[in-house]
This record gives C-alpha cells, sequence and structure tokens, in this order.
C-alpha cells in the first residue's frame, strides 16, 4: 500500500467527454491518451471512456498502443512510424499517423494497410506540407483519417481561421475517410472546426483551456498524501529548505509523504493548500524532493497516518505558477496509487 494516492473521478471523466462530444456537434468526439492517459492511467481511461460511447483514441507511440491494443479499441499513434517501429506497426491493429515523405515512403513499399495522415496547416512540428498533398504523395494510400493540429486554438488568433481554410481545401484531395482538426479548445470555436472528428486531451481530464470550459467540465485527478508526522514548532523557528517560512507563533505542522519528485512542483511552496474534510490548510515552506509541510492547526484531531487531499485546480495552479495545466497533469508521477471512484 503506497502512501500516496490519486483519486480518480470517473464520473467526471465520462461526463467531462460527453460534454465536448455535444460540444463537437454531428462530429464523433475520440479521445488523445497519450502519455499514459494524461498521467491518470491510460488502460482505465480507454476502459471507461469506451464504455461512455468513445470509439477512437490517439497516442503518442506504440510502446503506448500495445498496452491498449487488447482493448479492441481504434488507435492512431500519431508519431508515425519510424524504421525501428515497422515489424511491431504492421502487425498492429492500431494505424500510424504518418507525417513526412519518408513515413509514406516506408509504409507504402512494406505493403502497410489502412493509415492516417497528418497534414501541418501551420504549426510547424509534424505533419506532410499541404503541397506534398496537392503533388500526389498520398496518393494510392488507404487512409482513414487525415489530420491537422491548431496551434492556437487556445486564443483568439488569427491564425485559426487561416489553419482552418488551408486544411478545408484539402477536402476530397485525398482518399481520407474523414478530417479532423479540432483539440479540446478547437472543439470550442465552433462546428467549423470539428470536421468529421475531434480528438480533445486536456478537458477530457478537467483543464481549461478556453474560458467556454469553466464551469462546464470537472476535475477529475485530485492528488492525496499520508500524514508521516505532526510536529509543534516553536515561534521563531523555521520549516523547510533555506529557512524561508518562520513560525510567528507556535505552530502545528503536518510533514506529508509527498514532494516534487511525485509532480507536486515546488511553485507550490508557500502557494498550495491541503484540506482535511472541508479545513484549509495552507502549505508553509519549501515543497522538497519527496516532503510537504502544511499548517495544521486548524485540523487538530488530524495525526500521523492519516490522509489529505491536496488542492490541484488545473487553472488556478496554471495561473499561480506559470506552468501549463499540462504540465501539472502529466507530471503525476508513478509513485501514487491510483484510485477510481464511480
Amino acid at each position: 500500500m503506497l502512501p500516496l494516492r490519486l483519486s480518480l473521478d470517473a464520473g467526471a471523466l465520462v461526463a467531462n467527454w460527453r460534454t465536448l462530444a455535444r460540444m463537437s456537434g454531428r462530429a464523433p468526439c475520440g479521445a488523445a491518451v497519450k502519455a499514459d492517459g494524461y498521467g491518470l492511467g491510460a488502460v482505465e481511461v480507454v476502459r471507461r471512456l469506451a464504455a461512455a460511447g468513445c470509439a477512437d483514441f490517439f497516442v503518442a507511440t506504440w510502446a503506448e498502443a500495445a498496452k491498449l491494443v487488447p482493448l479492441g479499441v481504434s488507435l492512431s499513434v500519431l508519431h508515425g512510424v519510424r524504421a525501428e517501429d515497422m515489424a511491431e506497426a504492421l502487425a498492429s491493429p492500431a494505424r500510424p499517423v504518418l507525417s513526412t515523405a519518408a513515413q509514406v515512403a516506408r509504409w507504402r513499399e512494406a505493403g502497410g494497410g489502412v493509415c492516417d495522415v497528418m497534414v501541418d496547416t501551420g504549426m510547424n512540428r509534424l505533419g506532410v506540407a499541404v503541397e506534398e498533398v496537392a503533388t500526389g504523395l498520398l496518393d494510392g494510400l488507404a487512409i482513414d483519417t487525415l489530420m491537422s493540429h491548431l496551434a492556437c486554438a487556445d486564443d483568439d488568433a488569427a491564425m485559426n481561421k487561416r489553419q482552418r481554410a488551408s486544411f478545408a481545401a484539402l477536402a476530397g484531395r485525398t482518399a481520407a475517410l474523414r478530417l479532423s482538426l479540432a483539440n479540446s479548445a478547437g472543439i470550442a470555436l465552433g462546428a467549423d472546426y470539428a470536421f468529421d472528428l475531434t480528438r480533445p486531451g486536456l478537458a477530457l481530464y478537467g483543464g481549461v483551456p478556453r474560458a467556454e470550459f469553466a464551469g462546464v467540465v470537472r476535475q477529475v485527478a485530485t492528488p492525496e498524501a499520508q500524514i508521516l508526522q505532526r510536529r509543534r514548532v516553536a515561534a521563531g523557528e523555521t520549516v523547510g529548505y533555506n529557512a524561508t517560512w518562520l513560525a510567528a507563533a507556535d505552530t502545528e505542522v503536518a510533514i506529508l509523504n509527498i514532494g516534487y519528485a511525485d509532480g507536486y512542483c515546488r511553485g507550490f511552496s508557500s502557494h498550495g493548500r491541503g484540506y482535511a474534510g472541508d479545513v484549509a490548510l495552507p502549505v508553509i515552506g519549501r515543497v522538497s524532493m519527496d516532503l510537504l509541510a502544511l499548517d495544521v492547526g486548524a485540523a487538530p484531531g488530524l495525526a500521523e497516518g492519516d490522509w489529505v487531499r491536496l488542492d490541484y485546480d488545473l487553472l488556478a495552479a496554471s495561473l499561480v505558477m506559470g506552468m501549463s495545466q499540462y504540465e501539472l497533469l502529466t507530471g503525476l508521477g508513478s509513485r501514487f496509487e491510483r484510485h477510481w471512484t464511480p
């Protein structure tokens, strides 16, 4: 039994997907489950979303795909197919998302079957060029989904419309059965961005990439940690590295079994909060690699071995610490025991 646990709300996860599906209009709504389901555990995420009706899932690598193949769902591997991946890719039911002319040639020459293709419409990250599509690079490929990725969907940037127009112009230029552009934030841009399939990630897990999602999606992951020691710190004494916190009066302090090695970042130092029921317990001093100190004067009953819930509102924490919500979520470490609640 681990001294750290991640409380995961299955009801919130499914409700978030259903909300995103409604916002996607007539386009089916898939799910990005790369990075081990954004840190929550991809197998359990996929099981729950597939049971709710989600039919399309997206991972980054073939190693991620291999863990999900036994679930019998439709999988796309976003990083395509390297030479080193070919044997596994040809034997797998998952589809590579081809993104370079070399990958297209590799797949075609090996007699690969149905694939997906990423087109670069301006992000300059992954994808074949629009011009390459126009000159026949993809001719003869059995393409399930032609996709692109929005660079600025979380802002009202002019680039969104330019990318959408560039992508829309590819309709009918390939044998692709479907077109897909919108991520979580892209779904909020409206029906024009949905095309034939949406691919949300962050918002599924309670992140708020645009204001339209505030109060609409629910938090899924909440870290909880066990108290290792309760102690009284006398007035004038300090707590933690570099003595950044000084006790103005005698203070009851709890030391928790969590730190930045678990993804509870140093930026929470003197900013974070724990909770015992509804009682807020401020973080004091520096967050250590494996340990955290809370002022527990407001919770006289807390003792060694008790569990404390940590505030992990993604949007609020992101604003305070200048970190992305993606970092906060995917950084939650392997030392957590993951507990799903209905």
